[in-house]
């Protein structure tokens, strides 16, 4: 994360590290620095995550998943950063946690077998794409 609060992406939009540093405005009087919700943290996870630094996503996404493991979203965001920076047992990990935890989650399955192939693991993966393939009505 860089200290320069007029970071912008090449797109206009303000990059996700500006978001942090603007939490420095509520600083208190005697310079306590603001603590940041897990809600704050998992915006600027998606910010990082839209701006594809995916690396920073997935750092931001596993404190997430430590304080809030029972939640599916985030897990699987993690999961996404994780395949988008070729992390991808890590990713794997992750798709079956979900999928452990909502069997019935069609993304999850989609992903995994696409993580599986990404490996060459082709024949692991046909029947989680067969899966994901039958959730969505294909």
């Amino acid at each position: 994360m860089t200290d320069n609060f007029n970071n912008y992406r090449p797109d206009g939009e303000p990059a996700a590290d500006r978001w942090a540093t603007a939490l420095h405005l509520f600083d208190d009087e005697v310079g306590t620095p603001h603590e940041e919700t897990t809600a704050e943290r998992w915006e600027r996870a998606g910010m990082f995550f839209e701006a594809k630094d995916y690396t920073e996503a997935a750092r931001l996404l596993t404190g997430i998943v430590e304080q809030v493991p029972e939640q599916t979203a985030p897990r699987l965001l993690l999961a996404r950063a994780y395949y988008h920076s070729a992390q991808l047992r890590r990713a794997e990990e992750q798709l079956r946690e979900v999928i452990d935890r909502d069997p019935v989650e069609h993304y999850a399955h989609l992903m995994l077998g696409r993580t599986l192939q990404r490996q060459g693991r082709a024949d692991e993966a046909a029947p989680w794409l067969r899966m994901a393939a039958a959730f969505s009505g294909e």
